[in-house]
């Protein structure tokens, strides 16, 4: 019971990591506050969790519903000892795909400013809303979903690699300024797991996927939300502005 009546609140809780990491929180005695754009997906994740936990619809591009979702945590619980910034889309696309010197594709200025408001503005709107009320009382954890691809690049990917190492450098900013006030701020790197996202590609994918990772399997979930649970818990209390990568050894090729 690692996170005994710690009061937890998750982005992108509904599914994938986001629900493995709230399940896994909720196992070790946390009281478990997720949001998400799905709300029915939402609402039967949060009955999984036990009676005190709660579901909110937020998007978390938007200040105002971020800061009334943080508010109402609040008023409810009093205090909040962990948030994790786990809510992301990709969008990929190669940055230009020319054929015979002639331009034929490349990544939309929509889909560059989506990625970039959610996976990136998304966790400074949730931090920033979280941060006062964690200083106020003296302690907190922050934990932000980067990526292997935000250390190693990855083909098609410009819009979620620049997220994801924006990610890594505002937990490292944070960790130096927030410390003073008791609060930790980490970032883990996921490798390829198997969401629903990755389930979607093809099988020869998946399988190129796996070559590369020298443990010979895809991640699952529960093993990121097994390095969120750590970094959560008073077992890592001296580590702060770290990115720890839950990836099977992975090295991210062209």
């Amino acid at each position: 019971m690692r996170l005994q009546d710690k009061v937890c609140l998750i982005t992108g809780g509904a599914a994938g990591i986001g629900k493995a990491t709230a399940e896994r929180f909720a196992e070790e005695g946390a009281k478990v506050v997720i949001c998400d754009v799905a709300e029915q997906v939402g609402q039967e994740t949060v009955k999984l969790l036990g009676p005190e936990a709660r579901f909110y619809k937020v998007n978390v591009t938007n200040r105002q519903e971020v800061q009334a979702w943080v508010d109402a945590v609040i008023a409810q619980y009093g205090r909040i000892d962990v948030l994790v910034n786990n809510a992301g889309i990709v969008r990929d696309a190669q940055l230009v795909k020319v054929k015979d010197g002639v331009l034929t594709g490349q990544m939309s200025e929509a889909d560059f400013d989506l990625v970039i408001s959610i996976n990136l503005k998304g966790v400074f709107n949730c931090t920033q809303a979280v941060a006062p009320y964690m200083a106020k009382q003296g302690s907190g954890v922050i934990l932000n979903a980067s990526s292997v691809v935000g250390l190693d690049g990855n083909f098609g990917q410009t819009n979620y690699v620049a997220t994801k190492a924006g990610v890594i450098g505002m937990t490292k900013v944070w960790a130096r300024e927030m410390g003073k006030y008791g609060i930790r701020v980490n970032a883990v790197a996921p490798g390829f797991t198997a969401t629903d996202i990755i389930k979607a590609m093809p099988d020869k994918v998946i399988e190129g996927m796996k070559a590369k990772t020298p443990l010979g399997r895809m991640g699952q979930p529960r093993d990121i939300a097994n390095a969120y649970l750590f970094l959560a818990s008073d077992d890592a209390s001296f580590i702060t502005g770290e990115v720890l990568r839950v990836d099977g050894g992975i090295v991210v090729g062209t």
